[in-house]
């Protein structure tokens, strides 16, 4: 298993040294270096896809100071949705984009990755407290449907969001 840390996001972007505003839309980018994981932040403007060696991108707004932080469901809940998803043949972007933040927050383990019998890779977690274990296929979402996940994501997954 690899464990690394991400970055918090950067006060600028990474090519144009832009100070970001709050509520300010940027994209997020995980690369790899030597054997570290680094974290780019890049604003609107500069953003042309994610580079080449991007083991994973999302894209965020900048939070205000002031503003009320969102309440994430409780890890349980999140864990009923996934499986929901995860057993529905239309639901796989939506499963795939959920692991991913359930791997970010800890719930659940990535333990790797295997082809099926068609070639498609799939990632294997592991949820720890039930010992359960998951082949969720990797999805390449398109950037029209990335929001619209995040969107969703967000509706059922935030308290008092969207």
């Amino acid at each position: 298993m690899i464990d690394f840390q991400i970055q918090n996001s950067s006060p600028e972007c990474y090519s144009s040294q832009h100070k970001f505003a709050p509520g300010e839309v940027f994209y997020s980018v995980l690369l790899t270096a030597g054997g570290d994981v680094i974290r780019h932040d890049f604003c609107q403007d500069a953003w042309e896809g994610p580079p080449e060696g991007t083991i994973g991108w999302w894209k965020s707004t900048m939070p205000d100071d002031e503003q009320n932080k969102l309440n994430l469901a409780p890890n349980e809940v999140m864990l009923q949705y996934f499986e929901q998803l995860h057993a529905s043949a239309e639901s796989q972007d939506m499963a795939y984009v959920l692991s991913l933040l359930m791997v970010r927050k800890r719930i659940m383990r990535l333990n790797g990755s295997e082809e099926d019998e068609q070639g498609n890779e799939l990632m294997i977690l592991s949820e720890p407290k039930s010992e359960k274990e998951y082949k969720v296929p990797v999805t390449q979402p398109s950037l029209e449907q990335v929001e619209s996940l995040q969107q969703q994501l967000t509706a059922m997954l935030y308290k008092d969001a969207a």
